[in-house]
């Protein structure tokens, strides 16, 4: 008891520090908006700011050919993986990514930091707040991460070449057996997936779990600690597979590295390359091809058809601050569409709705989901080290009610250890929802419920109230964070579904050339796992597909 009572006065006393940080920085407002950007001001910060930091954010991105054999629209995973193969077949390829590309440096500070990011943490807004509750007022500026709020749910994804494996936490795994049937049904193999392109991702990206040595140091207590508690609540946690570069996470604990991984930064990127993400791999190696051309700071507004077959994509230069410096037509012969889940609904439901692409089907715009995501928290669950790593050490799965799985998250760092134990959630939700055009004004909309993330919520809880009892830890850090936040999705799915809006390759019915090659294929969930493994798996078998056919 007198051990409990010391935890509640440092838990306390280290919440002033987070409480001094929230009562500096205004509270941003929580209306929503999809209208076009306010006109750019001032930053605060300033562009020669940035430019100062990183100076490879302002070079001039290569200008993409007026016509290319391959235009592939994004530079995710399923993007990356389409532009390499493509590229390996002996066919030239241009790569539009509406982020900038960022470099790696194991001293500067390329990326901000996920707890009080600047302008390089977020896409052209000038307000966020973190999954600590704490808002952040930052600078109009072409970061990494786009929160793009629609009306009950913000979904966050990435903005720079290499997508969103510069802003996730690194986990790849395949769902179980079961869940995969469970969503994808007689669509697409468990066995095809299982023995041949998950495997291929798998050694192209380097995964491996996170090494005992590195468990056991004093950044990775709060990992231990989690651990702990499932155990107390009779789980089993299991290793999971990461993205990450073992060497350059054990360089920052030795501090020949600027920490980054180390000390809970990952949404915002990692500067030192400790996560290898795409840009370590894919991308250069699309690139030593000769054949693909990454051209950053460009933003498809449309995309349709001309009478000869060609494709027509409607493209915006943008400089780091936003600015537009032109507006391009660009045709190509084949259009692979791989701007994840939102960017490739939006660009398909406009199309649609506009008559760009009449001949698309009924299905596109349908079957969108979240992947039953919710951040949790935990508080006075003290352990060893101060700032908590970035790196997700394991996962349990519970199948007591709405199966679901439960990982080890991070909760970015603070100054002091304030005992809050961060975990992500994902459950087998079948909650889904639809795009729409709004012609008024100009814009596409999703029609997520009020109340869609209410099973999701209730699941999680009871799972994370075990715990909470099992390790004498509470639910929720409030007034900061509450026990489980559904309010976002880091993992959209969904809107150009395999097998219904597409054949059971990614060719999108209607129109020859023109395939869906990221998130937006997938029904809605990856089975209570986090989607990066599958996206790629799942690109990796349509391309070779598509390749091999001719068509």
């Amino acid at each position: 008891m007198q051990r409990r009572d010391m935890q509640r006065r440092d838990f306390f006393k280290a919440a002033g520090v987070g409480a001094a940080v929230a009562a500096a920085t205004p509270l941003m407002s929580t209306s929503i908006s999809h209208a076009a950007p306010a006109p750019l001001r001032a930053l605060p910060m300033g562009a020669d700011h940035y430019r100062a930091l990183v100076p490879e954010l302002f070079v001039p991105s290569p200008t993409p050919p007026e016509h290319s054999e391959a235009i592939v629209i994004g530079s995710g995973f399923g993007a990356s993986a389409t532009a390499l193969r493509l590229a390996q077949s002996g066919t030239q390829v241009t790569i539009l990514e509406r982020g900038l590309r960022w470099p790696h440096d194991p001293q500067r500070e390329i990326h901000t930091s996920d707890m009080l990011a600047d302008g390089r943490g977020v896409f052209r807004r000038t307000s966020f707040t973190n999954l600590t509750g704490l808002p952040v007022v930052c600078d109009y500026f072409s970061g990494v991460l786009d929160a793009t709020d629609y009306e009950h749910i913000s979904v966050w994804r990435g903005a720079a070449v290499g997508g969103g494996s510069i802003i996730f936490t690194g986990v790849m795994i395949a769902p179980e057996r079961r869940f995969f049937d469970a969503v994808f049904g007689n669509s697409l193999d468990y066995d095809e997936m299982a023995s041949t392109w998950y495997p291929k991702v798998r050694q192209m990206l380097r995964l491996s779990p996170l090494p005992e040595d590195i468990y056991q140091t004093p950044n990775f207590g709060h990992s231990r600690r989690w651990d702990q508690d499932a155990r107390r609540a009779g789980f089993d946690p299991q290793r999971i597979d990461g993205i990450w570069n073992w060497d350059v996470v054990r360089s920052e604990l030795d501090g020949r590295t600027r920490a980054s991984a180390t000390v809970g930064d990952s949404n915002m990127g990692n500067s030192n390359g400790a996560k290898f993400d795409l840009t370590q791999n894919y991308i250069p190696a699309a690139e030593a091809t000769g054949r693909a051309t990454v051209c950053y700071g460009h933003q498809v507004l449309a995309i349709s058809r001309e009478r000869d077959g060609r494709y027509v994509v409607d493209v915006e230069s943008t400089d780091p601050t936003g600015g537009v410096l032109a507006r391009k037509t660009l045709t190509c012969d084949r259009l692979f569409l791989g701007a994840g889940s939102i960017g490739t609904s939006e660009l398909l439901v406009r199309a649609q709705a506009t008559g760009a692409l009449p001949n698309l089907n009924e299905h596109v715009g349908k079957g969108w989901g979240t992947n039953g995501d919710a951040g949790m928290v935990r508080s006075f669950g003290f352990s060893d080290g101060t700032a908590q790593a970035a790196p997700s050490a394991s996962r349990i799965v519970d199948e007591s009610g709405m199966p679901l799985s439960l990982e080890n998250w991070y909760v970015p760092g603070l100054p002091v250890n304030i005992g809050m134990l961060g975990t992500l959630g994902m459950t087998l939700d079948s909650q889904r929802a639809d795009f729409a055009y709004d012609g008024g004004n100009d814009r596409v909309v999703l029609n997520w419920p009020k109340n869609g993330n209410d099973a999701t919520v209730e699941a999680l809880r009871a799972v994370q109230n075990k715990m909470a009892f099992a390790g004498t830890t509470l639910p929720s850090a409030l007034p900061f964070a509450k026990d489980v936040n559904s309010s976002f999705t880091a993992h959209p799915l969904g809107g150009a579904v395999l097998g219904k809006a597409t054949d059971g390759y990614g060719r999108v019915k209607g129109y020859d050339g023109l395939y869906v090659m990221d998130g937006a294929a997938i029904p809605g969930s990856t089975g209570t796992v986090n989607p990066s493994l599958t996206i790629t798996a799942l690109a990796e078998r349509n391309i070779a597909q598509i390749i091999k056919s001719g068509r």
